[in-house]
């Protein structure tokens, strides 16, 4: 398995939520790094019933472990009651808690006990190119993405056609999260015709045949899932018009295209286009968490259309990317860039293509996606050099 860039360091550390995706690693991680803690699993069967049976019995399980003062308590979303009982436990038999979850609905929805002060929370991504090294393939990982399982399983398709139906039986239809998962099926499909673009949710009900308000609920399970991710528009001290609507992505470039329906009228280089951006973003949200960044990610359109990819901003400073597939760049694909970095003059403005070579363009950097990908610590945290490596 490849090495992560998740660091938590178990003597400053003391209880920790892990959220990220099913497939990403969380357990296969908490299990290499606490070897001697206990392991409590809710996807089985039969712990999940005795606990939320009885969620008082985790105190009996716990006092009887003696090798090790940590409990790893795997997919915790899936009985809220336990966080009474870690929190007790925290607080009167110094214990130390790892709860990982692959969604955070119940708990945010439900009023759970979320160990304000007691616990921190990190986020495990899929698979990045820096973890990967020199065994990343940037093909490979336009097609299939970058969850584990699909970067070494010998069927990678067929592993990401079963994680998509996975989702769909045990994340909604036992957590009972929608009445209709036929219409919520359909739904996933045709949110994946936004990948990259921004949400008209009118239009989204209408295709799947339900209510604008059922939709934003949709939209709201992806997300609470884990599964998908809204960017804002990037609107700080704006001079212009700007667009007002979100856009879109699945978390992972592998099911996004697994999701995403084809047929003989849709463009491979629309769906290639999406998927060029999604990879970047990916490792851009990864690289930010993993490192622990002071940044946000937006985009950025006018009322006129010139639009950005990704505006990241934050303490290290303004950053402006703008990703295109293409393997030439032409001079109107800086307008976008040139425009905000006149507005905004402290930018780092670069622009991520499927080339070979690094570029410079004025005040633009122009640089190939596997080199940015590599790169992207280094181009976020040297604000003031800006890539000129």
């Amino acid at each position: 398995m490849f090495p992560r860039l998740l660091h938590i360091d178990p003597n400053t550390t003391k209880s920790f939520f892990l959220f990220g995706p099913r497939g990403t690693g969380k357990t296969s991680w908490v299990q290499e790094h606490f070897p001697q803690a206990l392991y409590i699993d809710l996807l089985k069967h039969r712990d999940f019933i005795v606990l939320q049976t009885n969620p008082s019995h985790l105190e009996t399980i716990v006092l009887a472990h003696t090798s090790s003062p940590w409990i790893i308590i795997d997919e915790v979303q899936k009985i809220p009651a336990l966080l009474d009982e870690v929190h007790r436990l925290i607080e009167n038999e110094q214990r130390y808690f790892i709860l990982t979850g692959s969604s955070s609905r119940k708990l945010k929805r439900g009023g759970a006990n979320l160990l304000a002060g007691r616990a921190l929370t990190y986020h495990m991504h899929p698979l990045t190119a820096i973890e990967m090294g020199d065994k990343f393939k940037l093909t490979e990982a336009l097609k299939y993405g970058l969850l584990p399982s699909s970067v070494l399983d010998a069927d990678p398709q067929h592993y990401l056609e079963t994680y998509a139906a996975t989702y769909l039986r045990e994340e909604v239809m036992q957590e009972g999260l929608v009445r209709n998962i036929g219409a919520f099926s359909r739904f996933m499909e045709i949110a994946s015709f936004s990948q990259g673009g921004q949400l008209n949710l009118s239009n989204i009900a209408q295709e799947v045949c339900v209510s604008r308000k059922v939709i934003e609920t949709y939209f709201e399970i992806l997300e609470d899932l884990l599964l998908a991710k809204k960017l804002l528009c990037f609107t700080k001290r704006a001079q212009r018009k700007l667009t007002q609507h979100p856009k879109f992505y699945y978390f992972d470039t592998g099911v996004f295209r697994t999701l995403r329906p084809k047929g003989p009228l849709d463009s491979p280089e629309e769906i290639g286009g999406a998927a060029f951006e999604t990879l970047f973003l990916q490792n851009l949200l990864a690289v930010i968490d993993y490192y622990r960044l002071d940044l946000s990610v937006y985009f950025w359109r006018t009322a006129t259309g010139l639009e950005i990819d990704f505006i990241v901003y934050g303490e290290l400073g303004l950053f402006a990317f703008e990703i295109k597939s293409k393997r030439v760049v032409e001079r109107r694909d800086f307008s976008a860039l040139r425009a905000f970095k006149k507005e905004y003059p402290i930018t780092e403005c670069y622009l991520i293509y499927g080339g070979e070579h690094a570029e410079k363009h004025g005040d633009i950097t122009v640089l190939p996606m596997q080199q940015a990908l590599f790169k992207l610590v280094e181009l976020l945290k040297n604000k003031n050099q800006g890539g000129h490596a």
